[in-house]
């Protein structure tokens, strides 16, 4: 399947033989959580980026650096410390609990070793870095949806249409209050083909264009 966001409407309106309009009128955010949820369990090579940036200094009163996320952070793959040697220190990725945990009562400086996801655009970084490094987070970015998109179309409606399709058929049913077999239904139709988008990914992540960067 490849759709176009107006195919794509007319396909879900269709296929539950509903064009109310509340429901027509909703059509965009059931689409855009199933993007969500596609894009939250496959790693899709073509999704990935790479920013560098600084992170705030620690204080007294906070003894703690933080490190903004970019404007299309989805999730992290890896975040380092480029040091003064161009040496990448990559730091372990843990829960805001353990940072807190962690961190001292007062302000200590060293090299940053975990960072955790503070809120919904910042790192939390400890201990704090001693100086003015470089870090460098490779990421999931959050690419526009096929909703939103000037030409109507994106690379998962292009490429991983049946796993859309299906994905936005469980949530327009769940709004339609369908019968939980049906939409149990439709959630298995969206697991299997996740999975088979999954499969295509690993094969295509294993060769080499893909892996050293030559396809985007």
């Amino acid at each position: 399947m490849k759709w176009t966001y107006t195919t794509l409407k007319t396909a879900i309106q269709d296929y539950l033989d509903t064009s109310e309009t509340t429901f027509v009128n909703n059509l965009p955010i059931f689409i855009q959580e199933a993007e969500q949820r596609i894009l939250q369990n496959v790693q899709i090579p073509v999704f990935r980026k790479n920013v560098t940036g600084q992170a705030t200094a620690p204080t007294d009163d906070v003894p703690v650096s933080y490190l903004e996320m970019p404007s299309d952070f989805l999730t992290p793959l890896s975040l380092a410390l480029i040091d003064s040697s161009s040496n990448y220190n990559y730091l372990l990725l843990k829960d805001v609990s353990f940072i807190r945990d962690y961190t001292p009562a007062t302000a200590t400086s060293g090299n940053p070793l975990y960072y955790a996801l503070f809120d919904d655009s910042t790192f939390i970084l400890a201990p704090a870095p001693s100086t003015n490094f470089t870090f460098e987070l490779h990421y999931v970015y959050n690419p526009q949806s096929i909703t939103a998109t000037s030409s109507g179309e994106s690379w998962i409606g292009t490429n991983a249409g049946d796993t859309l399709f299906y994905g936005s058929l469980v949530e327009a049913a769940t709004f339609l209050k369908f019968e939980i077999p049906e939409v149990q239904a439709f959630e298995a139709r969206f697991i299997g083909a996740l999975t088979s988008l999954k499969n295509r990914v690993e094969v295509l992540g294993s060769k080499d264009e893909y892996r050293y960067g030559d396809i985007y």
